[in-house]
C-alpha cells in the first residue's frame, strides 16, 4: 500500500481529498448516497486518471467512478476504497462543424452540454436532468426528451476514448476495437473509465415543452388513451406520464402529461399534443416553446439518510394495456409509490437488436416506481412494492440500468438478457479481467 500510495504522490497532478479534509464530507458523497472512501481522487488530466486506476488496482482497493454522481445504486461512492470524480474533466467542444461532432470531457454533466451546444443551434439526445453526467447516462442508455426522434445517447455516440484496468488508454469506435464499441453502448461501465466521448449532434430549434394536467379520477383513461395515441404519433413527440407524486397529492395527485415537441412549428406541435389534451378534463395546461436547453431541470440532493428506491421495467404491444392498468390502480392505492411511464419506441426501435449491448429495442414504453423518504419509510414501504412488481411481471420485462436503486444477480439479469451478457463478458475478460470495475451492474469476466 505505501508504495502505491508513494506512486500516486508522484505521479497525480490532480487533487486527494482525505478523511478529515475540509472538503471530504461533500467529496465522500455521491447525489444519493453517502460514503466513507478513504481517498477521493479529482483528475485534471488523462494522465491522472491513469495514475488513479493503478493506484486503485494497485493496492487492491474497490474503485468508484463518478460522472455526475445522480446513480441510485449509488456507484460514485463507496466504503474505504477509492473514488475518482472526473468533475474536472467536463470540456465541450465542437470539432467538426459540417458534420455536428462534438467531444466532451467524461466529466460533464448534460447541463453543461446543452449551454455550450445552444449557441451552435445543436443538440444531442440525452436526459432530463442538468446534473446528471454524460457518461453514466450514455454507457447504459439514455432516454429523454428527443428519444423517439433522435434515438438513446447511446445511439449518438460515434467514438469513446477510455482508461481500462491496466492503466492505459484505448480508443472504441466503428473501426478501432468495435467489439468494446459495441460492449459500451449499454454496457455501463464495466470495461474502463470513459474520459472523452464524440458524439453525432443534431440542429434543432426551440421546442414545444409542458405539462398537461387531468384529474386523478382520470388516471386509469388517460393512461390507456396516452398510450394508443403514442403508437402512432409523430416521433418529433416524445412524452411521460407521471401520477401518484408524493408532494402533490399521492393516490389524490394529478396525472400529469409532460410533452417535449422536437420543432418550432406551431401547427405540427398542435397536431401532434391535442390529442393529449383530448383525452380528459384538462385542469393545467403549460405547453410553450422553449429553448431545449430549458427543458433540462435542477436534480436535488436529498439530505443525509433519504433514500431513492427506484425500480423499472419495459413493457409494449399487447401486455401494455395489463401493465398500465396494474399501474393505475396502484397509483389510487393508500401511499403508492411515485409512478412514471416513459414513451420509447420510434428511433430506438429501429437500430438492428444487435448493433448495441442495450438489449431493450423493441419495447414501447418504460415505466418506473419510486419511494422515498427515510430508511424506515422506504422499508416499511417494501412489503407493498413488492406485491405491485408481482402484479407487474406477467406484463413486463427487462429493466433500465439508469433507473435501478440496486445491483442485485436478479437486476443484471434483467437489463442484459444472456446472449448479451455472455458476449459482455467475453469484452470484460478481454479489458478488465481482474474486475477491477465493479461500481456497476457488473458483468463477470469469463
Amino acid at each position: 500500500m505505501s508504495s502505491a500510495l508513494e506512486a500516486l504522490r508522484r505521479d497525480f497532478g490532480g487533487d486527494i481529498v482525505e478523511p478529515g479534509s475540509a472538503e471530504y464530507a461533500s467529496a465522500s458523497r455521491s447525489v444519493l448516497v453517502t460514503g466513507s472512501p478513504a481517498w477521493v481522487l479529482r483528475p485534471r488530466s488523462v494522465g491522472d486518471v491513469r495514475a488513479g486506476v493503478r493506484f486503485a488496482a494497485g493496492a487492491g482497493l474497490r474503485l468508484s467512478v463518478r460522472g455526475g454522481g445522480h446513480a441510485f445504486a449509488g456507484f460514485g461512492t463507496n466504503d474505504g476504497g477509492v473514488v475518482i470524480d472526473l468533475g474536472a474533466l467536463a470540456s465541450v467542444e465542437v470539432t467538426d462543424k459540417e458534420r455536428h461532432l462534438v467531444r466532451i470531457g467524461g466529466g460533464a454533466t448534460w447541463g453543461q452540454v446543452a449551454t455550450a451546444l445552444a449557441p451552435h443551434g445543436l443538440a444531442i439526445s440525452s436526459g432530463d436532468t442538468k446534473g446528471v453526467g454524460v457518461g453514466g447516462l450514455t454507457l447504459s442508455g439514455g432516454i429523454g426528451w428527443k428519444v423517439r426522434k433522435h434515438g438513446l445517447a447511446l445511439d449518438n455516440l460515434v467514438a469513446a476514448e477510455l482508461v481500462t484496468a491496466d492503466g492505459e488508454t484505448v480508443r472504441a469506435s466503428a473501426r478501432e476495437n468495435p467489439e468494446l464499441f459495441w460492449a459500451i453502448r449499454g454496457g455501463g461501465g464495466n470495461f474502463g473509465i470513459v474520459t472523452a466521448f464524440a458524439f453525432a449532434a443534431h440542429p434543432t430549434t426551440d421546442v414545444f415543452f409542458g405539462r398537461i394536467a387531468f384529474p386523478a379520477g382520470e388516471t386509469a383513461a388517460v393512461l390507456q388513451g396516452w398510450a394508443d395515441l403514442l403508437r402512432t404519433a409523430p416521433e418529433e413527440l416524445t412524452s411521460v406520464a407521471e401520477f401518484a407524486n408524493p408532494f402533490a397529492g399521492g393516490p389524490e395527485a394529478p396525472v400529469e402529461i409532460r410533452v417535449a415537441f422536437d420543432g418550432d412549428d406551431p401547427e405540427r406541435a398542435a397536431g401532434a399534443i391535442d390529442p393529449i389534451r383530448r383525452l380528459g378534463t384538462v385542469i393545467d395546461d403549460d405547453v410553450a416553446l422553449r429553448p431545449f436547453a430549458d427543458t433540462l431541470v435542477e436534480g436535488a440532493t436529498p439530505p443525509p439518510g433519504f433514500r431513492v428506491f427506484t425500480r423499472s421495467a419495459f413493457t409494449g404491444g399487447d401486455a401494455a394495456p395489463a401493465a398500465l392498468k396494474v399501474l393505475a390502480e396502484a397509483g389510487a392505492s393508500e401511499r403508492p409509490p411515485f409512478i412514471a411511464v416513459r414513451s420509447v419506441g420510434g428511433a430506438v426501435s429501429r437500430v438492428a437488436p444487435d448493433a448495441t449491448a442495450y438489449a431493450h429495442r423493441q419495447a414501447e414504453l418504460m415505466f418506473t416506481t419510486t419511494v422515498a423518504g427515510p430508511e424506515p419509510v422506504v422499508e416499511a414501504a417494501r412489503p407493498a412494492l413488492e406485491a405491485l412488481w408481482a402484479k407487474l411481471a406477467p406484463h413486463a420485462s427487462g429493466a433500465y440500468a439508469n433507473f435501478l436503486a440496486t445491483a442485485t444477480e436478479e437486476d443484471v439479469a434483467a437489463v442484459y438478457p444472456a446472449p448479451i451478457y455472455e458476449r459482455l463478458a467475453a469484452v470484460k475478460r478481454q479489458y478488465d479481467p481482474g474486475n477491477l470495475f465493479t461500481g456497476n451492474h457488473n458483468i463477470r469476466p469469463r
